[in-house]
């Protein structure tokens, strides 16, 4: 399985499995299956297939990511060292910047992502933390083994991070950041988001 399908996957999963239902008290993996049926039936749901509903269809499942998708946790994990050197502003400048890159690269591949069964294998709870380990079976025969990795915050376990076959998101985005900072200059970074979010 080559290192482009697994970036893509990670990213279409991040928006049909990372978050968390509002107003449903449980475990992690609970939680994490009550939101992926919500989703699902958003993406199933006949009245917002034909094309004229596509814009309808996306902000729905966008509203949902944002509700409990902890994206200032994954922003600050992507940035790694980074982040405490930033100032106030430029932390909730670079916040909906991050967000914006993984909603305008993945959101077509999100709704045409496939998949036949979705096994839930277990989950490992350490305080405040917990990872949810799910195996995704696709509709083009592939097993995909994924693992989720949350942060409780009041009665809701928010996604910051997870992996696909071993390979990590905030890892991926850590090590590009941190390769244009170190090579130019965290404004360059921040240029070339815009640059793309311009481009939407």
């Amino acid at each position: 399985m080559n290192r482009t399908f697994l970036i893509q996957a990670m990213l279409c999963l991040s928006f049909t499995f990372g978050m968390v239902a509002p107003g449903f008290a449980g475990d992690p993996q609970d939680q994490l299956r009550e939101t992926t049926d919500k989703v699902l039936s958003v993406l199933s749901d006949l009245d917002l297939k034909s094309p004229s509903k596509a814009k309808e269809r996306r902000e729905r499942i966008q509203k949902i990511v944002d509700e409990r998708f902890d994206w200032e946790e994954m922003a600050r994990r992507s940035l790694a060292r980074h982040w405490p050197q930033r100032t106030p502003e430029e932390k909730r400048e670079f916040v909906p910047l991050f967000k914006a890159l993984l909603e305008r690269v993945y959101a077509d591949k999100v709704e045409g992502y496939s998949w036949n069964k979705i096994l839930y294998e277990g989950e490992t709870i350490d305080g405040d933390y917990a990872a949810i380990k799910v195996k995704i079976f696709t509709a083009k025969d592939q097993t995909l083994h994924v693992e989720y990795r949350t942060l409780k915050k009041g009665n809701h376990w928010l996604v910051y991070d997870f992996s696909v076959e071993g390979v990590g998101l905030v890892n991926n985005y850590r090590t590009q950041f941190n390769e244009i900072i170190l090579k130019s200059s965290y404004q360059e970074l921040v240029k070339r988001l815009k640059t793309k979010s311009a481009q939407n």
